[in-house]
Formats: C-alpha cells, sequence, structure tokens
C-alpha cells in the first residue's frame, strides 16, 4: 500500500471531495507528491476514475501575506476564460478542518515541464527557439489582460508597486534570515535609491520562468499551463521580465531549468528586444528589475532554508539552498554596480 505523503489527510479530505468537486465518484482517494515547486505543495489527488491537482501552504514556517491559497485560485479563476492558459480551478476550501490549512483543487493538464538540464537537452534547435519565443508572447499575454474586465480589480494595489516591493522584502528578510549578511542590507539601500517610473499596471505573475510552465506533450513550442500564481498581484510587469531574465541563459546554472542560448533558446538580447516589440513597453531601467528580482528570489530561498531547518520541508535538494543565497546578493550586486542606472551602482 503507498504512503500518503504528508500535507494531506485523505480521510478527511473524501467527503469533501464528494461534495465539492465535480465528477468526484465517492471512491477512495489516492494522493501523490508532485514533484517540484519549493513552496507551495501540490499534490496529484486520484479516486477511481478522476484525477485532479491540490495546492496547499508549505507546512511550516508561512510567513505573513505568503502561501494565500485565496489569492492563487482568484486568478487562475479570473484567467481561466482569457487567452492566458490556466489549468481549471475546481474548488476551494478555506476550513482548516478539512485538511489543517486552506487549499484548493484544479484541472490536472497533461503536458511537459522542462526542469532540468537534461529535460532541455531533448529540444531540437528549432523547438528550443519557439519554446523561448512562446514564452516571451505568453508573459505578454498575461501583462495584456484586462484585469478589471476579468473580476481582478481588487486583486492588488498597483499605486507605489516597486516601492513596496522593495521595503515587503526587506521584512520578509529579517522574518526569515538564518544569518546576517551585510551585502543584503547593502543591496537594499540600492534598490530603495534606484525605483523607477512604472508602466501602467497589470497583472504580474510573480515567478514566471521556464519551469513554471507545461508545455504540450506533442509540441514544445506551445504552453498549455501556466502553473504557480501563489506570487500573482497587479503591479508593474517589466517585473515579471526581470525575474524572467534572471533564470535566463546564465554561465552557470542558478535555480530551476537552466537554459543555454547556443542550443537554439534566444539570446537575454532577443528576449528583451521581443517582449519589447509586442508589448511596446520600455525596457531602459531592466537593471532594477533585474535586480530586485534576485534580491526577492534570495530572500524567497533564506525562507525555505528556514523551513529545510526545522525539518519541514517534503522533498530532495534542500540542504543546498542555504549557499545559494549568499551567491545569489553577490551576484546582483556586481550586476548593480556594473549599471547605466547611477542609484544602482552606489
Amino acid at each position: 500500500m503507498t504512503e500518503t505523503p504528508q500535507g494531506v489527510d485523505l480521510e478527511r479530505l473524501h467527503p469533501w471531495f464528494a461534495a465539492n468537486v465535480t465528477g468526484a465518484t465517492g471512491g477512495p482517494l489516492t494522493a501523490t507528491l508532485i514533484s517540484g515547486g519549493r513552496s507551495n505543495l501540490t499534490y496529484l489527488v486520484t479516486d477511481d476514475a478522476n484525477e485532479w491537482v491540490l495546492r496547499r501552504p508549505p507546512l511550516g514556517h508561512v510567513l505573513p501575506t505568503a502561501h494565500d491559497m485565496a489569492r492563487e485560485y482568484k486568478v487562475i479563476a479570473g484567467l481561466a476564460p482569457t487567452d492566458v492558459p490556466v489549468p481549471a480551478p475546481i474548488a476551494f476550501c478555506d476550513d482548516n478542518a478539512v485538511n489543517d490549512a486552506t487549499f484548493y483543487v484544479m484541472e490536472n493538464v497533461h503536458g511537459q515541464i522542462l526542469r532540468t538540464p537534461a529535460d532541455i537537452a531533448k529540444l531540437s534547435g528549432d523547438d528550443a527557439r519557439r519554446c523561448s519565443e512562446e514564452l516571451v508572447d505568453v508573459l505578454v499575454q498575461i501583462h495584456a489582460v484586462d484585469y478589471a474586465a476579468v473580476g481582478l480589480s481588487d486583486f492588488g494595489h498597483p499605486n507605489g508597486y516597486l516601492e513596496r516591493q522593495v521595503r515587503r522584502w526587506g521584512e520578509q528578510w529579517e522574518r526569515s534570515k538564518q544569518r546576517d549578511l551585510p551585502s543584503v542590507d547593502e543591496l537594499d539601500r540600492r534598490l530603495r535609491a534606484a525605483i523607477p517610473e512604472s508602466p501602467p499596471p497589470t497583472i504580474v505573475h510573480g515567478d514566471y520562468r521556464l519551469d513554471n510552465t507545461m508545455l504540450a506533450l506533442d509540441d514544445p513550442g506551445r504552453v498549455v499551463a501556466v502553473l504557480d500564481w501563489e506570487m500573482a498581484t497587479l503591479g508593474d510587469p517589466l517585473a515579471d521580465l526581470g525575474l524572467f531574465l534572471v533564470y535566463w541563459a546564465r554561465d552557470e546554472e542558478m535555480l530551476g531549468a537552466a537554459v543555454e542560448t547556443k542550443a537554439g533558446f534566444l539570446t537575454r538580447d532577443a528576449i528583451i528586444e521581443r517582449y519589447a516589440r509586442k508589448s511596446g513597453y520600455d525596457v531602459s531601467q531592466l537593471d532594477f528589475y533585474e535586480v530586485l528580482a534576485a534580491y526577492k528570489l534570495a530572500i524567497i530561498l533564506e525562507g525555505i532554508h528556514a523551513r529545510f531547518l526545522m525539518g519541514k520541508t517534503l522533498g530532495a535538494g534542500f540542504e543546498y539552498i542555504g549557499d545559494m543565497v549568499e551567491a545569489m546578493i553577490n551576484r546582483a550586486l556586481v550586476q548593480a554596480s556594473n549599471s547605466a542606472i547611477p542609484a544602482l551602482r552606489g
């Protein structure tokens, strides 16, 4: 008999599924932890005829405003009727008596996620090019959604978005940190001094990258689902592009799926050019957005490292997370020091 993973109580979930999930047969449930994702927990749940995906917060060390299942469910419900590919939302539960935490259930989309260099190496040069073009185009689609028309006017407070991001992530660092890093304080100081004027607000995914998208099984040039909307809000669309670039085409593997432009993927400059052309946004201040993205990502990693030290993570690979935080901050400081933006240079 397969052992049920931590984070799901199938005995309590069984009657809730029968009452709230369309198509549930009332048959016995099984659950499997889905690999990937180092923040919210994602499970494949099945009965004797169907399968779904269940998302819930991590088991411990949940920061204020983080891991908000209601927000994540609301944004995919809003985007479901649009051209942005998202899993169909099915049911939401905010009764902790059911599974000890808020959670939601969505469609299980079948596709492929490129998580590792080995996954990426399977693509032909043409497929890699089409994949990277599609990733840019889907990001442009997300930013083009009329958020008021899809019921997301109250999804965020876009005025002052960048200033608030810098301030709040600094506060998250103070809550999460396991050691003092003066380099984090220095990066925070430079970011506060270099905040640019934002374009009109859009939906912001907050963690858009290759391995947070699912590609069609028969066509890696087509995105069938954008996943992991836990950090979505209304704000500055260039924050998404900055984070996307942090993950893209680096000399060494950082996190998630690192890409090699020599294998056919678009270069960093080609990514920026395509996004600017298709979106119409001014990308002259991108150094700020990339440095901000690295700052945020390092702080997220510190939170994951804290949960690992508390024994509250599920899966493998967490023992290396702590070492990556300082390396990422130092790399961001180098980019800031070489930027054409005076305030970023310090």
